[in-house]
């Protein structure tokens, strides 16, 4: 019995071998599915992780603007109130309020230093420099000039006021002048009536020849000169403004009446004109419309 089962020993580890050897494979099967669903799980786990990693940052980008958004709401409630206040402040109480402060402050300033027995315009005069303190005695006796000069002395001198304000208001172009000068220039050393020369500094001078460039008291070419359309325009602009300025003056001293006809010699006879047409006027209409018409004959 031992000597038959050592003989059937054999195969049963030939048996045990092919199990072996046939069990191999599906172990080697199921360690791929194993690697499958471990890379698997991997992906899936670093899906997760940068979804997880986005949503973080869009939700801090979130909160920054959300913060942003309130900061600037609190700002523009600020300003809103803010220029509230300023629009519903009278700003010439304001003024009028500074300035006042100012006159005060100037006042005790001057009590307090007479009181200590110094002198006051000596000791203002510390917080200047000599330079300023000249310009400030110009400006200021300007402009005691200019308050003498504004009561009517003669026409000469009302003509001279006005035109020392249209000198203040031109405005030249001086771009433009260069401009001209240069190409009369260049037209006058081409017809050969002017020289250009160089000294020995290296300045250049135009030298007139025959004394036709340069005007003089008998140069007439100036009425050869067309001014452009925007010169014309700018003086109707300062013809209208002068006449409207003109005929507000009359109008100011006629009382503020825009009334047509002048039917008085006098101020005295305009009042008196005036309390007749008061208690008649309702009456006399249709007689002056007739005159006025031709048919009241």
């Amino acid at each position: 019995m031992s000597a038959q089962q050592d003989l059937k020993q054999p195969p049963i580890e030939e048996s045990e071998k092919g199990e072996e050897k046939l069990a191999t494979p599906h172990t080697e099967s199921n360690t791929s599915d194993r690697l499958e669903e471990t890379s698997n799980t991997e992906q899936t786990g670093d899906k997760e992780d940068s979804t997880a990693t986005r949503a973080r940052d869009r939700k801090e980008r979130f909160k920054a603007l959300q913060a942003r958004a309130k900061s600037a709401n609190e700002r523009n409630l600020k300003e809103t109130a803010a220029e509230t206040q300023r629009l519903a402040t009278d700003p010439s109480l304001l003024s009028s309020l500074s300035r006042k402060h100012a006159f005060a402050s100037h006042n005790l300033l001057k009590a307090d230093t007479e009181a200590a027995g110094e002198d006051f315009e000596r000791k203002r005069a510390w917080d200047w420099t000599i330079d300023e303190s000249e310009k400030w005695d110009r400006r200021m006796e300007k402009k005691q000039r200019h308050r003498d000069d504004v009561a009517f002395q003669d026409y000469t001198q009302d003509a001279r006021k006005v035109y020392k304000r249209q000198l203040r208001e031109i405005k030249p172009d001086l771009e433009g002048y260069e401009n001209d000068k240069m190409a009369a220039i260049e037209k006058a050393a081409a017809n050969g009536d002017l020289e250009i020369v160089e000294t020995a500094d290296g300045e250049m001078i135009a030298v007139d020849k025959n004394g036709t460039f340069y005007s003089t008291a008998d140069t007439v070419g100036f009425t050869e000169s067309k001014p452009d359309r925007a010169a014309v325009d700018k003086l109707v602009a300062d013809l209208k403004k002068a006449e409207e300025v003109r005929l507000k003056k009359r109008r100011d001293r006629r009382g503020g009446d825009d009334e047509g006809d002048v039917t008085y010699i006098n101020e005295k006879n305009k009042q008196f004109n005036q309390k007749l047409a008061r208690f008649y006027n309702k009456y006399t209409t249709e007689i002056r419309d007739s005159f006025e018409r031709g048919t009241m004959i």
